[in-house]
């Protein structure tokens, strides 16, 4: 329960900040304007704020593993919303980020 509960928050942790981050970028690189830029701002905050919610207690390992989801996602967001293709390439650097999250947060540890 406690790794769907991770991976859960991840997913979310990942659509706040992604999505904030691509607000920004639309507000300011599409001239979309304040209100987007704004909403990317909350989004970003919130991000941080979900990350805290991790069941590890450790910042370091939770924010390192993160990263690999953070690729994977960014990814993701890409083909959803600007039409990317990512090619062999980055699949499988995305699928070796995901190996390493797992690594990092899942394996048996000895505490």
């Amino acid at each position: 329960m406690l790794v769907a509960r991770s991976v859960s928050l991840f997913v979310v942790a990942a659509l706040l900040e992604i999505g904030g981050a691509w607000l920004v970028w639309q507000g300011v690189r599409e001239h979309r304007g304040w209100a987007w830029i704004g909403a990317g701002v909350i989004a970003l905050g919130a991000y941080g704020f979900v990350a805290t919610l991790q069941p590890d207690a450790q910042f370091g390992r939770i924010l390192a593993a993160y990263g690999g989801v953070f690729v994977a996602g960014s990814l993701a967001w890409g083909m959803v919303a600007d039409g990317y293709r990512p090619d062999r390439y980055d699949v499988a650097g995305a699928l070796i980020c995901l190996a390493g999250v797992a690594v990092i947060m899942y394996a048996p540890r000895g505490r």
